[in-house]
């Protein structure tokens, strides 16, 4: 009988790639440090970070991501393990996900120690010029959303003002501060990185109400259109 081959680079490759997918399907926090490093990157892209700050900012962004890998293989293989509950088996994975909080924490003074500085230059530019920002026609639009809002579930007859039925408030009046603040600092020059960030936000808020089994997809992506709409009619007509 001939020895059998090793599997050969590719196919390690694949084999390594597979399971980072897997893990990214099936672990939600391992696809939420994902969104956050996208985030970071993009962040600190915009805020002009130097090569240096952009290499710790890797490696500490790599260091949660790996503890984060680890973390979910030792979960796997403790489960494969053990078949009833087991002292030991839950002090494996409650390490492990030590490792992921310290990672983690990491990379939150990382993050501070790099944006600390250029956030502090440019709060003032900021904040003046969301002082001279139309704050009348945001709160309004906001107002208005949550009026449409109510009017619709009133229509449709599913729902409360604050739970379920179509469409989604919350997801209305996050897309309606997503919507706002992109008008609002149309020619900043940050305009794309404050938008994209508040997108992102605005996201999560409805993907938090789909998860959580409150409202169904339609329902949220009705909300998201409600309020984006809303506030861009109304700037357009006011602004």
């Amino acid at each position: 009988m001939s020895p059998q081959r090793s599997p050969s680079l590719f196919h390690s490759f694949n084999h390594a790639a597979e399971g980072i997918v897997h893990a990214v399907r099936t672990q939600r926090n391992l696809w939420i440090h994902f969104a956050i490093a996208a985030t970071v990157l993009v962040a600190a892209a915009g805020f002009g970070a130097s090569r240096v700050e952009l290499a710790i900012l890797l490696l500490a962004i790599t260091f949660v991501l790996v503890a984060e890998l680890v973390n979910t293989a030792v979960e796997a293989a403790v489960d494969v393990a053990s078949t009833a509950f087991d002292p030991m088996a839950k002090l494996a994975k409650d390490i492990a996900a030590g490792a992921v909080l310290v990672a983690a924490l990491n990379a939150v003074a990382v993050g501070y120690l790099v944006f600390s500085g250029a956030v502090a230059e440019r709060s003032s530019e900021f904040l003046g010029r969301l002082r001279d920002a139309p704050a009348e026609l945001t709160l309004v639009s906001l107002a208005v959303t949550v009026i449409l809002v109510i009017a619709l579930k009133a229509v449709t007859g599913s729902g409360t003002p604050l739970r379920g039925g179509l469409p989604s408030g919350h997801a209305a009046v996050a897309f309606a501060g997503w919507m706002a603040v992109t008008l609002v600092l149309d020619d900043s020059s940050h305009h794309f990185l404050v938008s994209s960030v508040t997108f992102i936000m605005a996201l999560l808020v409805a993907q938090t109400r789909v998860e959580t089994g409150v409202h169904s997809t339609s329902e949220v992506a009705s909300g998201a259109a409600v309020g984006a709409l809303t506030t861009l009619l109304l700037f357009q007509a006011f602004g």
